[in-house]
């Protein structure tokens, strides 16, 4: 499965109750739909840092990085560089 898939599975399990699926598109903000709240960030900080060994860095906690599907494969993708 790619890193894409798993994270939208993630956000879709943990975060979209009730909401329809297919309304996260890969470049709609997480915050701005609702979808994540502050508790939820800290949440899936928790699932980036145990799934795919990585420390996410209090600089690194902005929306450039974490907002999106988008933004989080992109974030992914360089830390893991």
């Amino acid at each position: 499965m790619d890193t894409r898939t798993e994270l939208r599975e993630f956000i879709v399990d943990n975060f979209m109750m009730g909401m329809n699926p297919e309304d996260l598109s890969d470049n709609g903000s997480l915050l701005e739909l609702g979808i994540i709240d502050s508790t939820g960030v800290l949440e899936l900080i928790g699932f980036l840092e145990e799934k795919y060994s990585i420390q996410v860095e209090d600089s690194d906690l902005i929306p450039d990085n974490l907002d999106s599907l988008d933004n989080l494969v992109n974030y992914l993708n360089n830390k893991n560089q």
